[in-house]
């Protein structure tokens, strides 16, 4: 898991190599001046010699100077490396999810991977900045600490070898508790990031109902329990550092007690005894040994809290996707026709019903086929199979006499064209909008394909023309100009299949026709189906499919239809006659 996550770090392996190096740089000009500031006590102010007082002074100067010139660098290389990976992480992961098929994103909330892709890695960041500098930095204190306070005093140095097991135990003790914890609340965190996506893209209807304290409300209660999470985390932590201190203080007094009756010794046989200046390093070097224990703790703590973002991260990362291209792919579309030889469909391995049955079909290429039924009659589905959205769970599908799991997935989708049922307009110009059906459009082909889809004549009423501003969502935009401005778009890609997924239900009847009159004379080679819940969208069609419980229960023309489907002429009979026979 760390192994496929360290990749990221890629170009910046140099700064990750270097920000450890330079703390060990800095640790041991720290342990070096202890040591010095001894001899400069013993050997210089209590001799009276100024000449030692001078060296040792220049040297305690030169070791303060390069411990912040190696802090320095560290610091600024470790920020290098931590902000380099975090960069490269979002790269993949977000890279990753456009490589998703509909059914790999149908695993994962849209907010779960909003927080994977900006609050996890912001976690993983910290975390491993930490563990490049800080997980360096307190080991080798402790060690280079305890060998120095070894060569001044091995008997005083075992006070560490007390106080040492009480603080790995204590910090063993309380890791289990506090990981169950961050997990929870970092599950949380997507509850709280879909509360407030969906409050905030569905505001216009929050206030419509006034819903805004119900709205309110549910935020206040994920928001308090990720309080009331964290709280408990740190509660549990906070035990750490009362016993931490309690350890540093009873190393301090031990050594005082010891260190001053060995400094007493030292009048009688100099060699069994101790130094002033090397008591005095002995308090510095309990002070280093048991703050990179606890600085230890803290590493320990951030990865406890950052294995859930890691395994979140993971999972994004090794997601495969269910659709590829295969090996040797077909990268040419020869036409628009379609068929389907019996093909089922269901949305999850697990379900247990087939979302469309035994769905046979042929659509020659330039057919018009109008598509109707009720909610839920899986009209969707039947086209998301067409540019392999989805996979078919049995049967065949074919786009120009070619299985569609034959194809380049790229060249299938650019032969074919949809406007979805929900429209998707980003923020930019509207030329920018209309560009993502075909990046190198001209002004004049672009205007052209506003023109068939009816859009021309609104967008030459804006201020700004084809060059205003579109907001995020199209929201400065209505509803039916929104659709025909995907249209257009989709005109652009010059498909051999455009699939209009009730694409036209927020326009008026007259331009509804309009559309349909410019796209049969302008686009006659062009297979075209229409999903409508209109029949007056559909009945010039040459061939007009009925749907009813994933099925096709009737097909054929609108005359044939009258006469033969109960359903279609139900629809018909309450549309236009007002059902009245």
């Amino acid at each position: 898991m760390i192994g496929r996550l360290a990749r990221s770090i890629r170009e910046y392996k140099t700064a990750a190599i270097l920000a450890p190096v330079t703390m060990i740089g800095e640790v041991a000009m720290e342990v070096t001046i202890p040591k010095v500031m001894a001899a400069l006590y013993d050997y210089g102010v209590q001799l009276g010699d100024m000449h030692v007082v001078l060296i040792r002074s220049l040297q305690l100067v030169l070791c303060a100077l390069c411990s912040l010139c190696f802090g320095v660098a560290s610091a600024a290389f470790a920020t290098k490396a931590g902000t380099g990976f975090a960069k490269n992480l979002r790269h993949d992961m977000y890279y990753r999810v456009q490589d998703f098929s509909f059914s790999n994103i149908d695993k994962f909330s849209t907010a779960s991977i909003v927080t994977r892709l900006t609050s996890d890695v912001a976690n993983l960041q910290m975390t491993f900045q930490m563990m490049i500098r800080m997980a360096v930095r307190a080991p080798m204190t402790m060690i280079l600490a305890f060998i120095s306070a070894l060569t001044i005093s091995p008997r005083l140095s075992l006070v560490y070898c007390v106080a040492m097991p009480i603080l790995i135990a204590v910090l063993i003790g309380l890791v289990p508790l506090v990981h169950s914890i961050f997990d929870r609340v970092f599950r949380t965190y997507d509850k709280l990031n879909n509360v407030v996506q969906e409050n905030v893209h569905g505001i216009r209807v929050v206030k419509s109902f006034v819903r805004e304290d119900k709205e309110t409300e549910k935020f206040t209660t994920i928001s308090q329990s990720i309080y009331k999470d964290f709280c408990k985390a740190e509660k549990i932590l906070a035990f750490n550092n009362p016993v931490m201190q309690t350890c540093v203080y009873g190393c301090i007094l031990a050594i005082s007690w010891f260190g001053a009756h060995m400094v007493i010794e030292s009048g009688n046989n100099p060699n069994l005894g101790l130094s002033t200046g090397e008591l005095s390093s002995m308090f510095t070097y309990t002070t280093q040994v048991l703050s990179s224990l606890m600085m230890l703790s803290m590493v320990y703590v951030m990865m406890i809290m950052s294995r859930a973002p890691l395994r979140r991260t993971y999972e994004i990362l090794t997601e495969e996707p269910d659709l590829v291209s295969p090996q040797e792919a077909v990268t040419d579309v020869k036409d628009g026709s379609i068929d389907f030889e019996d093909v089922s469909f269901k949305y999850s391995a697990k379900a247990k019903n087939m979302a469309l049955r035994d769905v046979n079909l042929h659509i020659p290429s330039g057919y018009t086929v109008g598509i109707l039924g009720g909610t839920g009659s899986s009209k969707s589905t039947l086209v998301q199979l067409i540019p392999r959205l989805y996979d078919v769970t049995e049967g065949t599908l074919k786009v120009g006499g070619v299985d569609v799991r034959n194809y380049d997935l790229t060249a299938l989708r650019d032969a074919v064209a949809m406007v979805l049922q929900k429209n998707e307009l980003f923020s930019g110009t509207i030329k920018e909008n209309l560009r993502w059906g075909n990046p190198e459009a001209t002004d004049e082909e672009i205007q052209h394909a506003c023109v068939l889809a009816c859009a021309d004549e609104f967008i030459q009423g804006f201020p700004d023309g084809y060059d205003s501003y579109i907001e995020q969502g199209g929201t400065n935009v209505s509803g039916g100009q929104k659709q025909r401005l995907c249209i257009a778009r989709a005109l652009l890609k010059k498909p051999k299949i455009l699939i209009l997924d009730d694409s036209t239900s927020a326009v008026d009847t007259k331009t509804d026709a309009m559309i349909r009159k410019a796209f049969a004379e302008e686009i006659p080679g062009t297979t075209k189906l229409i999903i409508a819940q209109r029949v007056a969208s559909v009945q010039d069609a040459d061939l007009i499919l009925v749907m009813d419980g994933g099925a096709i229960v009737a097909m054929g023309t609108h005359d044939d239809l009258l006469k033969t489907s109960q359903i279609y002429r139900e629809v018909y009979t309450s549309q236009v006659k007002g059902g009245e026979d």
